[in-house]
């Protein structure tokens, strides 16, 4: 499934992108960069609470489809630049971390 279809499906925004990228690599749920940079699987719907330029740039070395910002947190202004630079799908809900890859996993057959 793409990216953009999942934010259809559930109504998530996307806030950079495109959302045109295969959701390969399951679902990776983490707030720690240095751990995400060598765990999170390639083609992965990374979700997290983290809406800074540092996350875009783990995404891009990580190779994620797209990073989800749970709890309906902030993208800065320097995040957005680094999402548009890298070319990062960036995806907003509302939902805290758990109950966003819960949907996430239902709506990709995960579950």
């Amino acid at each position: 499934m793409k990216v953009k279809e999942l934010c259809a499906q559930l109504g998530w925004e996307i806030a950079n992108g495109e959302g045109e990228r295969e959701i390969t690599g399951g679902i990776y749920c983490c707030d720690l960069l240095s751990i995400v940079m060598g765990r999170a699987p390639a083609g992965s719907l990374w979700i997290t609470v983290m809406g800074n330029v540092n996350s875009m740039a783990v995404s891009t070395l990580a190779d994620t489809a797209c990073v989800v910002i749970a709890e309906a947190m902030p993208l800065d202004d320097e995040a957005l630049i680094g999402a548009k630079k890298g070319n990062v799908t960036v995806v907003r809900t509302e939902l805290p971390v758990f109950e966003a890859a819960l949907k996430a996993a239902e709506c990709l057959g995960l579950l």
